[in-house]
């Protein structure tokens, strides 16, 4: 993993941007990322310039212009850069999301009753909050369904941690 010092504020405007980014829809607005972090569209161009600096964000200029993340955005905060997207069903409070997962990652396996696991989305996790009930699934390969409650929310990486109370894998039919 490449290791680039981003402050702060530069790690949740370049989550925010590779959120928005989806391959072959071009370039996300600044105006996009500024709504999405909560700040003034100035200050998500200057953030933007800097980041350029240090090699993470490409700059398209013109009417359809706006920002991309570079293969370095997505080694910075630790993520796989997606070709295609999968969505993965993501229920709480009753109301069923799409989200595209980056990957789902279980902490404390061998305690049963202490079973987290750490849910990475590429959307944002501001819908979420600490203490809902939470279901993902059927994943893509595995068909696995998690199902849990929110114990904390990291919005900088857009994680979700899971206390596990239940997880289901698909039974083959035998042949």
């Amino acid at each position: 993993m490449v290791q680039i010092d981003l402050t702060t504020s530069q790690e949740q405007t370049l989550t925010a941007l590779v959120n928005q980014h989806r391959p072959g829809e071009g370039p996300v607005k600044a105006q996009v990322v500024a709504d999405e972090v909560d700040r003034s569209l100035g200050t998500i161009q200057n953030q933007m310039q800097r980041l350029a600096q240090l090699g993470v964000v490409e700059g398209v200029s013109g009417p359809a212009g706006g920002y991309e993340p570079t293969e370095l955005a997505f080694e910075a905060l630790g993520r796989e850069p997606l070709d295609e997207t999968a969505a993965v069903t993501v229920a709480h409070d009753y109301e069923r999301l799409d989200v595209t997962v980056d990957r789902l990652t279980f902490k404390s396996v061998h305690h049963p009753e202490s079973c987290r696991a750490e849910l990475h989305l590429q959307q944002s996790v501001a819908d979420f909050s600490v203490g809902q009930a939470v279901a993902a699934g059927p994943l893509p390969l595995s068909g696995l369904v998690v199902a849990g409650t929110i114990e904390a929310i990291d919005d900088t990486s857009n994680t979700l941690i899971l206390d596990v109370a239940k997880l289901e894998a698909p039974v083959e039919e035998p042949e």
